[in-house]
Order: C-alpha cells, then sequence, then structure tokens
C-alpha cells in the first residue's frame, strides 16, 4: 500500500509536495509528472504532514492525513511582524496565582496546543504528567526540599551556588519558593534513552508557556522540582512514571494574581556572523 495518495483530477503537477518532503521520500513520475513514493519511501516517510500541507490543492493525502482532517491557514488570524514580537515580550514568568484551581478541560486544551510543537524525526516523544491537586503539589515539594537537604550535607559547594540552604529555610518556614504556591504542576517525560527526548520535551514546554497567556493562565519554569525529580529516588518513586521515563522538565500552571503592564528590556543581543 502506498503511503499517500494523489487525487490526479485536482493535482497540478507543480511538484511543490516532492521539492518540501524532508526525507526526500517523493519523487515525480517522469512519465505523467505526477508524484509518486520513491523506492523505500515507507521507510522514509516520518509523517510529518509538510507534503498535506504545503499542496495548495488539496490533492495530497498520506494514509494516515487527509486534507479534510487539516484546518486551513487562516490569513486574519496570522500575527504582524510587530504583534509577534509584542506577543513575545510580553510573556512573563508567572511566580504570585490565585488559589482558584484550573479545570482539567482547560489544561488538556492548553496541553493539546502545546503537542504541535516540532520534535526530531517527528518522532513525538513527548508525554504529558500532570499533577492536579494541590495537596499532592504540596507532598512532592516535600520530596524537593528532602532532596536539597541532601545536597546541603552531601554537596555544599552546588548547594551554596544555587542558595538551596535559604530555599529549605523558607520552606520550612511555611514560604514555598519550590513551587511558589502554583495549583498545579506539568511535567513532560520520555523513555531516559531516546535521543529526542530532551529537546523535544524543553520545545513542547515552550510551546506550553506560550499558549498559556491567551488562555488565561501563567507558567513558570520549576527547575528546583525538575532536578529533584531526574535526581532523587524518592521523589521518583513519588511520581510514579513508566519504568525507564524520566521527567525532562516541569513547569508550574495556575492563574496569575497580578497583570504586567509593561515589557522589561533585555541585554543586548551578542551576535558574531561569518
Amino acid at each position: 500500500m502506498s503511503i499517500f495518495v494523489i487525487d490526479q483530477n485536482t493535482c497540478n503537477k507543480d511538484g511543490i509536495c516532492a521539492l518540501e518532503c524532508p526525507t526526500g521520500a517523493i519523487e515525480i513520475n517522469p512519465a505523467d509528472s505526477f508524484p509518486r513514493p520513491v523506492e523505500n519511501a515507507a521507510q522514509l516517510c516520518i509523517s510529518c504532514g509538510h507534503c498535506v500541507a504545503v499542496c495548495p490543492e488539496g490533492a495530497v493525502s498520506l494514509t494516515n492525513m487527509s486534507p479534510d482532517q487539516c484546518p486551513p491557514v487562516q490569513k486574519e488570524l496570522m500575527l504582524s511582524p510587530e504583534a509577534a514580537e509584542h506577543f513575545l515580550r510580553s510573556r512573563r514568568s508567572i511566580r504570585v496565582y490565585k488559589e482558584k484551581p484550573v479545570e482539567k478541560k482547560l489544561i488538556e486544551r492548553l496541553i493539546k496546543i502545546a503537542r504541535h510543537a516540532p520534535s526530531g524525526h517527528n518522532l513525538q516523544p513527548v508525554n504529558w504528567h500532570v499533577v492536579h491537586s494541590r495537596s499532592d503539589v504540596t507532598d512532592l515539594c516535600g520530596h524537593v526540599a528532602d532532596w536539597m537537604r541532601f545536597m546541603i550535607k552531601e554537596h555544599p559547594d552546588i548547594a551554596d551556588m544555587m542558595h538551596l540552604d535559604l530555599v529549605v529555610r523558607q520552606w520550612e518556614d511555611g514560604n514555598d519558593r519550590i513551587c511558589r504556591g502554583a495549583p498545579h504542576l506539568i511535567l513532560t517525560h520520555a523513555a531516559q534513552k531516546n535521543p529526542m527526548a530532551q529537546a523535544a520535551c524543553t520545545i513542547a514546554l515552550t510551546y506550553l508557556e506560550l499558549a498559556a497567556g491567551p488562555l488565561g493562565l501563567g507558567t513558570c519554569w520549576a527547575g528546583f522540582f525538575n532536578a529533584a525529580a531526574t535526581l532523587w529516588p524518592p521523589m521518583q518513586k513519588a511520581l510514579g512514571l513508566p519504568e525507564h521515563h524520566i521527567s525532562f522538565g516541569a513547569m508550574m500552571l495556575g492563574r496569575p494574581k497580578f497583570k504586567y503592564k509593561r515589557l522589561p528590556n533585555r541585554n543586548e543581543p551578542n551576535i558574531t556572523w561569518r
């Protein structure tokens, strides 16, 4: 069975699908100028959907993806360069949250947006683990504090550099600087030996934090939490991720308590050219 089907009634033989195919799985048949799969196309194709998305006539269908299943690009929703810059500059790491929890359906919608993040070879290795209960977030933060105490004792140089003693002290005083009182946590995890997993999970979480704002949500990277999730066995046991899976990133999630009014400046970029 062919990996894709060409509607010869609508195909205009422009060859764009072959030019855009990232793996070279499509060629143009010299006999009739229609696209066709190359000899080992089934092994080459990564089901990225480029051929379906780029065809102006909607003439290309993959075996698992048809043009009808892919929403059209809406020009009126595309950001101008100025709007894109403003959108990216207005993103803030949220560390003060409302107590009201976020509905599971809204979190699911957010994750479904983030799943469209690119991944190497389109392997899509990212799995999502949502800690929805605030009490569970607090319990897991306790494991983070235990990891910090271990680091202070066994690796004081690293602990000093990260000021872990201050974080632990505040935790013991009832001030959560580990997850900032966020009502929810979202982790990305994947098979530890998957070479694509680290980058894919990082990019997916970046998509998630960018998509959160327009949904009325706020996020912040949970660096302390993820360090414990990858290094502290009691935390790994408490998380209960699938066997041979590890966390590749964690994000606090909630409704921002405050609104930001300005776009802070950043250092000038350090650019080299050749």
